[in-house]
């Protein structure tokens, strides 16, 4: 009777123990689409006063992808990530329970983008919504949507990073045509209970920067009339000395923040995964992180700064040399000011 007991008592610790392990959000599918057509840096000195040298020496940029055609937008990228991740897992749409999509550009002013994404691939459980943060915009989503994940409330979440921005770009500003190209990625977020998955995050703004880097028409401010649109005030514009002093110091910090916060050292790290956006500020990180070269995704030679599609886009290429308990470091910058660093152990092998 005693040992009956005392075996009972064995098996409902063991189940507490189990029920009460935490639940994390792990990345366990990436997918990512680039469009056809590339814009290099020998086509942009047709359009405007510039050339290879002095893109290259400033950015890391060679070329960009754009999306041709008319009534293409950001969620004919989105679309085929997201198609992507559910071919990979052998998924049916009708599982995923959440899309939340960071975007720049959204097809429409209203409805979200997410909403597009969902209906086109048949995701008819899930509710879906728009993330706003610029180029932070993957962070700030992926760190929302894991907490559905760690609540318990949901398995299977997708987050998109995408932006077509060639959509607001000036192609007569030598500033801010020869940076932004278009593309996106996605990942699938379910639940784990091992040591793996998102641990950790910092996210950041400060509003007072919005005046450095944003696009003047076009919201409830100053609506679009046909004077903002002979302006050009549709478009990016960006005060580029100002912000890139403002990114290299806040990316690289944060990045160095979230090491320090989870005792993690540079011989640690597995994987940098820096915002493309300029050659410049990914080193200043890295270094300011410790971290060799090789320890760093890169991709800002091929396809430019994709805002809001840098990061998955990033995951998507490198997705076969990552090992499954990799320490990696995602760290990005955007406009308003916005900024942040997410922790996350990988959570699976290449295959």
């Amino acid at each position: 009777m005693r040992s009956g007991f005392f075996l009972f008592k064995q098996i409902r610790d063991y189940l507490y123990r189990i029920n009460m392990k935490k639940i994390r959000a792990a990345i366990t599918a990436v997918g990512g689409y680039l469009p056809e057509d590339r814009m290099t840096n020998a086509d942009l000195e047709k359009i405007v006063d510039t050339n290879d040298e002095w893109i290259t020496s400033r950015t890391g940029i060679k070329e960009r992808r754009i999306l041709k055609g008319e009534g293409q937008g950001s969620s004919v990228i989105a679309i085929e990530a997201v198609k992507q991740i559910l071919e990979k897992r052998n998924i049916n749409p009708d599982e995923i329970d959440l899309l939340i999509c960071a975007t720049t550009t959204p097809d429409y002013v209203f409805p979200a983008t997410a909403n597009v994404i969902a209906d086109k691939c048949g995701l008819i459980n899930a509710f879906s919504y728009d993330i706003s943060a610029a180029c932070s915009g993957f962070l700030y989503s992926l760190t929302t949507g894991s907490q559905f994940i760690e609540t318990g409330k949901y398995k299977k979440v997708i987050v998109v990073g995408v932006d077509k921005m060639s959509s607001i770009i000036n192609y007569e500003d030598r500033t801010t045509c020869i940076i932004f190209g278009d593309g996106g990625g996605a990942v699938l977020l379910e639940p784990t209970t091992e040591d793996l998955g998102i641990v950790d995050s910092i996210l950041k703004s400060d509003g007072s920067g919005r005046k450095h880097l944003y696009q003047k028409a076009g919201g409830s401010v100053k609506p679009a009339t046909v004077e903002t649109v002979q302006n050009k005030e549709h478009s990016v514009y960006q005060e580029g000395q100002t912000v890139f002093k403002f990114a290299v110091t806040n990316m690289a910090d944060v990045a160095y923040e979230i090491m320090e916060r989870n005792s993690l050292g540079a011989d640690d790290v597995a994987w940098l995964v820096p915002h493309q956006a300029n050659k410049r500020i990914i080193d200043a990180t890295r270094k300011r992180m410790g971290v060799s070269e090789d320890k760093v995704m890169v991709n800002i030679h091929k396809y430019g700064n994709t805002t809001n599609g840098t990061l998955p886009l990033c995951l998507w290429e490198y997705e076969n040399q990552m090992k499954k308990g990799d320490n990696i470091i995602l760290a990005a910058f955007g406009g308003g000011f916005t900024w942040g660093a997410t922790y996350i152990k990988w959570a699976y092998d290449p295959k």
